[in-house]
């Protein structure tokens, strides 16, 4: 067996020189409409949606960072500073993860409850139990073949903590050969007992309760970015070094950026046009002559690769 000379060639991986990737969605179209059918989809429609941006500020004074810096080092300058979200992925419950609640609360309509008065949730697109069932009096718009507003209370609670990542440019003392160090500090938004609670109202569009086999559906769904800067803008005043051993503590003020969008959703079916199923091209060398399918076939005969004449089951009625 003979070894490849190239380092950066490993199977499956590609250059380990790439920091990043692309991802393959596995449909092809050749432009042209031959092969475009029409396939039913079961789903849900965006009856109305409504988005709001937020923003809230927290304050961050004598943070320290790590690691300390050494004994004499000179702080020439900032390279650059940066904030991102906390997460531990070895615990999605730490009280450290920063987690955004919303917690909405509805005039002219509501959410329907269980028996034991909580809100009753339905699985979203999202895989998990994100939507809940909404009920308003929609008669009269009904009538008017209209949608029925219903307005809302929105509370978004933010808890948990950020990293903050910032780039010095130092010098070692009595010497001008200038490098980068980059230090870095996790910050509390806050506690989980007293969150960070940022407030709007909104207007959504309800579509009628009764003519329909399904009730509407609400979900909301929020993401957060922050940006850090120094409090005054200044290293002399906001930065403090102890020069016995070299740690360093940063004013700071963290801006958080929230944006929400909250959704009336209900069950559809829909007509899509279609190029066929997904085929994806293994990456590995088949050892096996054949390999399962992770899909079954199409056997509807109008649809590409259809296999046509396939049984249809036959409707029955009191008739026959």
């Amino acid at each position: 067996m003979k070894c490849s000379n190239n380092k950066n060639s490993v199977a499956g991986i590609g250059d380990i020189a790439d920091r990043c990737c692309t991802g393959q969605s596995g449909c092809d179209w050749d432009g042209t409409l031959r092969n475009v059918v029409t396939e039913p989809i079961y789903v849900q429609k965006v009856y109305d949606a409504v988005l709001f941006n937020l923003q809230g500020l927290k304050t961050a004074p004598d943070t320290v960072f790590e690691p300390n810096l050494g004994c004499g080092t000179n702080i020439i300058r900032i390279a650059d500073i940066r904030c991102r979200k906390f997460f531990n992925p070895d615990n999605i419950n730490d009280d450290c993860n920063l987690k955004i609640n919303p917690n909405t609360q509805l005039s002219g309509g509501q959410f329907v409850k269980k028996e034991d008065g909580c809100d009753y949730k339905v699985i979203g697109p999202d895989g998990t139990l994100s939507e809940k069932l909404v009920f308003a009096d929609t008669q009269f718009c009904d009538e008017e073949e209209l949608g029925t507003p219903v307005f809302g209370t929105q509370n978004i609670e933010i808890t948990g903590c950020v990293e903050v990542e910032i780039d010095l440019v130092v010098s070692p003392c009595n010497s001008t050969n200038e490098s980068i160090i980059t230090l870095t500090a996790v910050v509390e938004i806050a506690p989980k007992c007293n969150p960070l609670v940022l407030t709007n109202f909104f207007e959504i569009c309800v579509p009628s309760v009764q003519d329909t086999a399904f009730l509407p559906r609400f979900t909301e769904f929020c993401n957060l970015s922050c940006i850090v800067r120094l409090a005054t803008n200044s290293i002399q005043r906001d930065f403090t070094l102890d020069p016995r051993t070299g740690e360093l503590s940063i004013n700071l003020i963290i801006s958080l950026c929230v944006s929400c969008e909250k959704k009336i959703v209900v069950p559809v079916q829909l007509c899509v046009l279609s190029t066929g199923f997904v085929q994806l091209s293994p990456e590995q060398a088949a050892l096996c002559p054949t390999f399962p399918r992770l899909f079954p076939r199409q056997i509807d005969e109008n649809s590409v690769g259809g296999a046509g004449g396939g049984c249809r089951p036959r409707s029955t009625s009191l008739d026959d």
